[in-house]
């Protein structure tokens, strides 16, 4: 798989810049450039457009490896991704069944091939209050001169000021409980509010976004209003497993950072040192595999009851896990490794944040507990999970 060795060659050198667009709190720019010079910006696009065509598998492990370099630059692709990936991977049938007109697949095929060009697309759903909750949005639409308007303000926008475009989420001005999906263009009518001064993923320039902006009718994705809530059930695996991909990379690196820190020190003969090193492998290893079984299964059969338990799985493991082995690490690498600018640090800090993104990781166990009772986990939840 190209893209895969592509992203372990890139690894090193996002890991060497990583400290300090960490400290800095800014966007990683050089790393960024890397990945679109390298053609990873269209890993997601069909080959027909100029892209690679990678499959889901192939996507997690090219995020699992870019993480193990910088998991805010890991992060920030898997939104991209995410676009790109959901848009490549409706089939053309499925679209027409739910009603797509002709010009969306138009539509589609440019905001792909801009992609595979070096488009950047960022993801503007989460709200303040409201979270991810696709439900709860106050961010609104209305028709407007053969287009839209958009008017609202996000939040944890990831390349906020940096994104070619922007997937925003927003309901309809007459009906909330309509939601739909707009691929925004940057410029006129966006305006980032620098806001983001986090304890993780501090590079990932996750600022505000406001909104006040006219739209055509062709930056509505799928073509159809109303069609975010379905997309977010029937295809979990890109507001879901894909988050898991870059946090078991995070898991791993942070295992590597021990293992090197360790040996520098000379503490790595201590019988407790190789005892948390040895754990921390085993649930690296553990997060990694349930995460590509979940991709196989999204490859194999999308939508499936069974792949979407496992795509959940997959999140809830990876956030825990990440968590865990880096905090484990921490404290077999000792005081030394908590200064500021220590790659393990980092990696805590960054590892902390994988059980918080949407879907949480007590979202996560509710809806496998509620299909472990042969339950509904969407009609049956007293909230609703988007």
């Amino acid at each position: 798989m190209t893209g895969v060795r592509t992203a372990r060659a890139l690894a090193p050198s996002l890991a060497e810049r990583a400290a300090g667009y960490d400290a800095a709190g800014s966007f990683p720019v050089a790393d960024f450039a890397e990945l679109r010079e390298s053609g990873l910006l269209g890993l997601m696009v069909p080959e027909r457009l100029g892209g690679a065509g990678a499959s889901f598998a192939e996507y997690v492990e090219v995020a699992w490896e870019l993480a193990r370099g910088a998991g805010a630059t890991a992060l920030v692709y898997n939104m991209h991704a995410s676009v790109t990936g959901a848009l490549a991977q409706i089939p053309d049938d499925l679209a027409r069944t739910l009603g797509a007109p002709e010009w969306f697949f138009q539509a589609r095929d440019r905001i792909l091939g801009d992609a595979a060009k070096g488009a950047l697309y960022a993801v503007a759903m989460s709200e303040r209050g409201a979270g991810s909750r696709l439900s709860q949005l106050s961010t609104v639409y209305e028709p407007e001169a053969g287009g839209y308007r958009i008017t609202g303000r996000k939040a944890f926008v990831s390349g906020a000021g940096h994104a070619d475009g922007y997937l925003v989420a927003a309901c309809a001005a007459d009906d909330p409980g309509k939601v739909s999906q707009f691929l925004v263009p940057a410029g006129d009518g966006l305006t980032v509010q620098p806001s983001w001064d986090a304890l993780g993923m501090r590079a990932t320039a996750s600022h505000d976004l406001h909104l006040d902006v006219a739209v055509s009718r062709e930056a509505l994705l799928g073509g159809l209003e109303g069609l975010a809530l379905l997309v977010a059930q029937v295809m979990p695996q890109w507001l879901v497993a894909s988050y898991a991909a870059v946090y078991a990379g995070i898991a791993q690196a942070a295992v590597d950072a021990a293992v090197s820190h360790v040996t520098g020190r000379g503490v790595s003969e201590l019988p407790s040192v190789r005892a948390r090193l040895g754990r921390a492998d085993a649930d690296a290893a553990t997060a990694r595999l349930v995460v590509l079984e979940a991709a196989r299964r999204v490859d194999a059969a999308p939508g499936d009851p069974e792949t979407n338990r496992w795509v959940w799985r997959a999140k809830l493991l990876a956030g825990d896990i990440a968590m865990r082995v880096a905090g484990s690490m921490l404290e077999a690498a000792g005081t030394s490794a908590t200064r500021r600018g220590n790659p393990l640090e980092r990696i805590y800090r960054d590892a902390r944040c994988g059980a918080l993104q949407p879907a949480t990781s007590d979202v996560c166990a509710d809806w496998l507990g509620v299909a472990a009772l042969g339950g509904d986990p969407y009609g049956d939840a007293a909230a609703p999970r988007w």
